[in-house]
């Protein structure tokens, strides 16, 4: 388990893969994590080469993993500009 702050505990319990990458390295990751040894929640957010650093994200509980999931099948992603 690693500890960025003495307050704060995270622990990756599963990977599930890398959405995008920065110039200096840094991945945008999709995972699942556990916080201060809670239950693990969908997490996604900018995560150094050895996940020692971690920029700002979002966390999902499990409830709000699957709904999230249930609108992104429903769009079309063919019909919207992509804009990077």
């Amino acid at each position: 388990m690693a500890e960025l702050r003495p307050d704060l505990k995270f622990e990756i319990t599963k990977e599930i893969g890398v959405i995008g990458e920065g110039t200096k390295g840094w991945k945008k990751e999709v995972n699942f994590v556990s916080w201060n040894d809670r239950a693990p929640k969908l997490d996604i957010r900018d995560w150094n080469e050895t996940h020692e650093k971690m920029g700002k994200g979002i966390t999902l509980s499990m409830v709000e993993a699957k709904k999230l999931k249930e609108l992104l099948d429903d769009v079309q992603f063919e019909e919207v500009d992509e804009a990077e």
